[in-house]
């Protein structure tokens, strides 16, 4: 049977891999290093935790079923999925890389990527062509769509046309939308990569990060890796990803109402000078976003009249946490240049169109009009 993504996030829809026999509603946590053979020459399908752990196991499943990938590996941190990516490509290759990307992207592009030997251009894609700038040593284009913290969407489809056609690897961070919204794969993506710390854990509680793909031949490559550099995710940690999980729907469904009302809210204030948004009419992406995902998310970026009402809003905020990180329940507030962006050079920044007046919101569950309250007792002098 075929299951709903609602379904998906709670069931997997064949159950014949699972290790455990008692009846558990809740998936045990396996908190074992390693695994006793049955004798010699036979195996449980467990060796070592380093390899594979059947908590993780279980957590990978759902998560490549809600991507609808071959496979899904779950990693520590989403850094350690994106390095664990680039792992693929050898001194010399040449990546495109979108312009606006998560500061921590960013940081591995510039510092550990160049140290590697890897090429990067870096290119606007949500406004200019891929096709360009391909050289005969390229060998990926990575984006963010919406991209971090500028909402830049991109059109994964059009890109992927060209990416298929020079045989290129399309990676997408798909961290923003989550699988609820945007399944990537279908769209003629090779890999999509995660902060499972976001959305997909959704409490702020733990770390991870998932690198999905629909090709066999990238999936062994990827399980290698992480054998041989051992960035796996821990039992307990996918257990909490798992139960994450189980409520990303009715998550993400109520962070984008909020989002919305707070956008409306924004939208009217005089000391506002831009919001940015695709579930925004007048947004360049909106007709895009419409055609490639279910939803707009609840990641809302604002521009304020001055530097002194930053200050004003991050030290009146009450209900509204300020807060490095994003997809959770709580509504955090991220001053982007200080925090997320920290490291970004600043010709890069200003090119983005980030400065000392934009924040960022990641719109939690709480009541709408409590968290519209809360930002008019802060601007509020």
């Amino acid at each position: 049977m075929a299951y709903d993504i609602e379904t998906k996030c709670i069931h997997i829809e064949k159950k014949e891999n699972t290790c455990d026999s008692s009846g558990a509603i809740s998936f045990p946590i396996y908190q074992t290093a390693t695994f006793a053979h049955p004798s010699l020459g036979n195996s449980t399908g467990y060796d070592y935790g380093r390899v594979q752990n059947p908590t993780r196991e279980q957590l990978e499943k759902i998560v490549a079923n809600l991507e609808g990938g071959i496979d899904a590996v779950a990693f520590s941190s989403g850094m350690a999925a994106i390095d664990t990516v680039m792992q693929l490509f050898s001194p010399g290759d040449h990546l495109i890389i979108d312009d606006d990307l998560y500061g921590g992207s960013i940081r591995w592009f510039s510092f550990i990527g160049n140290k590697n030997g890897i090429e990067i251009t870096r290119v606007n894609l949500w406004k200019e062509s891929v096709e360009p700038y391909i050289r005969e040593n390229t060998k990926a284009v990575f984006i963010e769509t919406p991209t971090n913290p500028m909402m830049n969407v991109i059109d994964i489809e059009k890109i992927s046309e060209i990416t298929k056609k020079k045989e290129l690897l399309l990676i997408v961070d798909n961290t923003f939308l989550s699988p609820y919204f945007q399944n990537p794969l279908k769209l003629g993506a090779d890999i999509v990569v995660h902060s499972g710390t976001k959305y997909l854990g959704g409490h702020n509680d733990t770390l991870a990060g998932f690198v999905i793909t629909g090709s066999e031949e990238i999936a062994e490559k990827i399980r290698f890796i992480i054998k041989t550099t051992g960035v796996g995710l821990a039992p307990f940690d996918s257990w909490l990803i798992l139960r994450g999980i189980k409520t990303l729907s009715l998550r993400m469904e109520r962070a984008q109402e909020n989002a919305l009302q707070i956008v409306k809210w924004l939208k009217e204030r005089p000391e506002v000078v831009r919001v940015v948004y695709p579930g925004l009419a007048d947004h360049p992406g909106h007709q895009i976003i419409k055609r490639q995902a279910r939803g707009f998310g609840a990641m809302v970026t604002f521009e304020v009249s001055s530097k002194e009402l930053v200050e004003q809003i991050l030290q009146k905020i009450e209900l509204i946490q300020y807060a490095e990180s994003l997809g959770g329940v709580e509504t955090l507030i991220t001053f982007p240049i200080t925090q997320t962006h920290a490291d970004v050079p600043p010709e890069i920044l200003e090119k983005n169109g980030i400065n000392d007046r934009t924040l960022r919101l990641s719109v939690g569950i709480e009541n709408s009009k409590d968290l519209i309250a809360d930002l008019e007792q802060a601007f509020c002098h």
